[in-house]
């Protein structure tokens, strides 16, 4: 195996448009549904919840490292066009975010809903990584 060059700031770009899709996802899109599904309870002051700078920092972290991770897939399958990067990226949603994400929805008795809901934030999340990494090296 030959040792593959980045795109750093193709790898943070990925990385900050991953975090503000969920940002979106999570805050405006489906806020309500996510939060009914999952107990969240909204704060009557308008504050954060606890944890949620951390978790919002620990989101972007694993943002990087999974755009990291789609940039190795991406070269090692020769993707040079958006087509190319967003299968690219549906295929390891299929694989590695879907299916896993399926069989705990069934093991721990999730609505379909909030698979959707979650399933569908990676889903665009990967695809928009996929196509950015496949045309920006």
């Amino acid at each position: 195996m030959h040792h593959l060059h980045f795109n750093h700031l193709a790898l943070l770009a990925s990385a900050i448009l991953q975090w503000l899709i969920g940002g979106l996802w999570y805050s405006l899109l489906f806020k309500k549904p996510w939060m009914a599904l999952t107990g969240h309870i909204q704060s009557q002051s308008g504050e954060r919840p606890k944890g949620a700078i951390f978790g919002m920092a620990l989101s972007f972290v694993v943002s990087l490292i999974l755009s990291l991770i789609l940039a190795h897939v991406v070269i090692w399958s020769g993707s040079d066009s958006v087509a190319s990067g967003i299968l690219v990226g549906f295929i390891c949603w299929l694989g590695f975010i879907a299916g896993p994400l399926l069989a705990q929805g069934v093991y721990e008795q999730w609505p379909v809903k909030l698979w959707a809901i979650n399933a569908g934030y990676w889903l665009v999340a990967l695809l928009v990584s996929g196509a950015l990494l496949a045309v920006w090296r």
